[in-house]
């Protein structure tokens, strides 16, 4: 059987098309007016089957210029005869974000989809995507045979794409609309001219997947709320947040009228095991999800009386004793671990076959630490280096303690699986977070070392939350390794998370343009650099006034006591890896060198730090984005959303904007200069709004005791933005309720980014069941979600 591909594109002069398919690419020929045509013999293996594959855009000598955002995907039935397919280039647009799985499977999920779609010989399929269709409403076409009358609704079973048959022998103009799924009314009729059906050929197969709906842009907007799962509080906790409390939160959300989730990092985090692990941006693997989280009953044990008394110890607590809880959790699992281990379980061993990638070396990770008693592994002899042979000793050695940590990944994939087939089933999107570091003791590190550069520290220059910049103490990556190896670590990590959720916060984002590399010997963020960058050469510098060759403006300690003191006191740091190669320090302004600079070299350095921090980047830094985010991006994945604060290059609004990712905007640290409060009235549709972040004081502590209504009327405000998300912290909806929030407004931090060492401990004083149970406050929270539009 032949099939025969065929879509319109138009290429420049030396670049062609490459079809992908079944895992081999295949050159297509060029015909006329911007055709492109392949023709592929296929075996089927059964009946009928789903062809998955995509185009590329390459060069003469084969390099990849472009690839579609996301697959095509086409159920074909064997035939003797000749198949052939008529197709559209994928290319993100303004539809983009409704394609992601947020609102295929969760917001917009056709509840009562079809199952499949399966036209008759004599017809021919007719495909069209139009993801933007709400969950009571469906796509449908009107023709002019029957007088515009009838309405015939297209097959959801692929949904975002509607399939329709048409026969091949008829002729007809139409036009495709949108209906009330319940009583086919007409809502909206498509633009444009009416389309014409000419018929086609009786002796093959057809595939019309090259049509473009005509619908203008309906701009859906929703609320959520942000909260970690550790700060969660139900009757049932064991002193922390649980996964199967998510449950409780979807039905508040659906409740109140809201359809998002945001949560923070859930990965493990246990390396000291006290409670400095409770920082959760410094996960010990990217992949394997924290045992804390786990709802011990649910995984058997039974709630002894020491049980029952322990539980109400901790849940008595008014913050998390992250160390209690995760020691009496873990002599809980594996006690009974330990009942459960000779024991056959089809589904566990099918899990650790599936995850074996990622799984096993996280085990044996974790046996590791727990024998040599720390997460170092430079710490532990022969085992420093990964090697896949010399492990497999030790886990035949340990096998129980690895397969102990196996078991607890499998309950907790079993648990956060459940809650998010349930958060979907309510039209709830889980929404992700995806931390920009990975500590330098975690298994990411050990198992892939030439991933990382350990020889300098990730963070973050001076900001609004921290007026010395931030050393997260993380390794850079080294992207170059990365790119040889397509990108196969972080496509693996964000396939891992789209398991869970249908929405992701992209954490530091500019990090995918530069990242702020830091000395390892550095114990804040002033004398880091830009990586990627692109230094100033000590001639250029020489021509500015700056000769470099005695260090007076580099070395600390060369022209006085109080420089020796100041290792900061430099007005250039020495690129580590071009020879002779200097960045301006970063608010170099602020130190004494520059003010016993004359007013001659000051201007000459005021110009070289301004042009080197906010122009001389521009395309440099775009480029390096582009090179990554467009492969790792799935348009049918999940939505993206960036955290775009601090420092902002020029090129991060278009790359975003071209790559459909939405902003984050915070209305204390606005984005446009000279501007102290944003207006949220002037939000771009494609963000997300917040009042804060886990980062930031809460609404209370930040504009100081405001009233219930005062509250209410910054979240209202929030609310009628025109973001397509508004997600905000859920001690700020309290806020609103004088008799429901916090007594105490600093007790509601999560986080204080200026303290590296700052306990994560945070957790909401009222239980979900209180919370669900507030009629009053819920009411009105309802009243503001559907009086703003979303």
């Amino acid at each position: 059987m032949t099939i025969n591909f065929s879509i319109e594109y138009h290429t420049r002069w030396g670049e062609s098309l490459v079809l992908c398919l079944a895992d081999k690419r295949h050159k297509m020929t060029y015909t006329e007016a911007g055709i492109w045509v392949a023709s592929i013999p296929f075996k089927f293996s059964t009946r009928q089957t789903t062809l998955s594959y995509n185009y590329e855009l390459v060069t003469e000598d084969g390099n990849v210029v472009a690839r579609e955002c996301r697959r095509h995907q086409n159920s074909i039935k064997r035939s003797t005869k000749p198949v052939f397919i008529y197709d559209k280039w994928y290319a993100r647009s303004a539809d983009s974000p409704f394609f992601s799985s947020a609102f295929a499977k969760g917001i917009f999920a056709r509840k009562q989809a079809q199952e499949s779609f399966s036209p008759a010989q004599d017809n021919a399929s007719i495909l069209v995507d139009a993801p933007n269709l709400r969950p009571n409403e469906v796509l449908a076409f009107c023709r002019s045979t029957d007088n515009w009358e009838n309405v015939s609704v297209l097959n959801d079973a692929l949904f975002p794409t509607w399939a329709a048959e048409f026969p091949k022998d008829e002729t007809f103009e139409y036009k495709f609309v949108i209906a009330d799924a319940q009583t086919l009314e007409v809502k909206y009729w498509e633009m444009g001219e009416n389309r014409v059906w000419d018929g086609c050929g009786a002796d093959a197969t057809y595939i019309f997947a090259n049509l473009e709906h005509r619908f203008p842009l309906r701009k859906w907007r929703g609320a959520g709320t942000a909260i970690p799962v550790f700060s969660l509080r139900t009757e049932d906790d064991f002193g922390v947040g649980e996964f199967y409390d998510l449950k409780k939160m979807v039905d508040w959300a659906v409740l109140t009228g809201q359809n998002v989730l945001q949560l923070l990092p859930i990965n493990d985090s246990i390396m000291t095991k006290t409670w400095m692990d409770s920082y959760p941006y410094n996960a010990n693997s990217s992949f394997a999800l924290h045992p804390m989280f786990l709802n011990l009953a649910a995984c058997g044990i039974r709630r002894t009386k020491a049980y029952l008394q322990t539980q109400q110890e901790l849940n008595a607590l008014s913050q998390i004793d992250y160390e209690r809880v995760n020691n009496e959790k873990m002599l809980l699992l594996r006690k009974h671990f330990e009942k459960q281990y000779a024991k056959s379980d089809k589904n566990f061993e099918a899990f650790q076959k599936q995850e074996q990638e990622w799984l096993r070396p996280y085990c044996l990770y974790s046996s590791l630490r727990d024998e040599f008693g720390t997460a170092d592994f430079s710490q532990w002899g022969e085992y420093a280096v990964y090697d896949s042979k010399l492990l497999a000793n030790w886990e035949l050695e340990h096998r129980k303690d690895v397969k102990f940590y196996a078991y607890l990944q499998y309950q907790l994939d079993k648990q956060l699986s459940e809650v998010c087939d349930y958060a979907r089933s309510k039209g709830v999107v889980l929404k992700g977070d995806l931390p920009i570091g990975v500590s330098r003791h975690s298994v990411d590190a050990w198992r892939y070392p030439h991933l990382f550069n350990m020889n300098g520290s990730a963070g973050a220059p001076p900001d609004a939350f921290s007026e010395y910049g931030q050393n997260w103490g993380f390794p850079t990556y080294n992207w170059e390794a990365m790119a040889r190896e397509d990108f196969a670590w972080w496509k693996a990590r964000l396939n891992k998370m789209s398991k869970y959720f249908d929405a992701f916060r992209i954490d530091h984002i500019l990090g995918f343009f530069r990242i702020w590399e830091i000395p390892l010997t550095a114990e804040h963020g002033l004398l880091g650099h830009f990586h990627p960058a692109l230094p100033y050469p000590a001639d250029e510098l020489l021509f500015h006034g700056f000769d470099l060759s005695d260090g007076r403006y580099t070395t600390p300690g060369s022209l006085s006591d109080a420089r020796e003191k100041d290792p900061d006191d430099v007005l250039f740091v020495e690129d580590p890896l071009v020879k002779n190669a200097w960045h301006p320090r970063i608010s170099g302004s602020n130190t004494d060198t520059y003010r016993r600079l004359n007013k001659y070299q000051r201007k000459a350095f005021d110009y070289l730090h301004d042009e080197f921090y906010y122009r001389r980047h521009d395309e440099f830094w775009r480029n390096s984005a582009m090179s990554k985010l467009p492969s790792l991006l799935k348009e049918d994945g999940m939505l993206a959303c960036g955290e775009d604060l601090g420092m902002i290059p020029a090129c991060v609004p278009s790359v975003m904007e071209e790559l459909k990712i939405l902003s984050l905007e915070i209305q204390r640290m606005p984005k446009e200069m000279g501007v102290d409060l944003a207006d949220c009235s002037r939000y771009p549709y494609m963000s997300v709004c917040a009042t804060g972040t886990h980062d930031t004081e809460t609404l209370r502590q930040w504009k100081g005791e405001l009233s219930g209504s005062d509250c209410r009327a910054v979240v209202k405000e929030h609310l009628d933005s025109p973001s397509m998300l508004c997600i905000l912290p859920l001690q700020d909806y309290l806020a609103m309720d004088e008799g429901l929030r916090l007594a105490d407004p600093s007790a509601e931090r999560i986080n204080v980014p200026a303290n590296s060492r700052h306990y994560w401990r945070y957790r909401l004083h009222l239980s979900l069941e209180q919370l669900l149970q507030s009629e009053q406050f819920n009411a009105e929270l309802t009243s503001l979600i559907k009086a703003s539009g979303r």
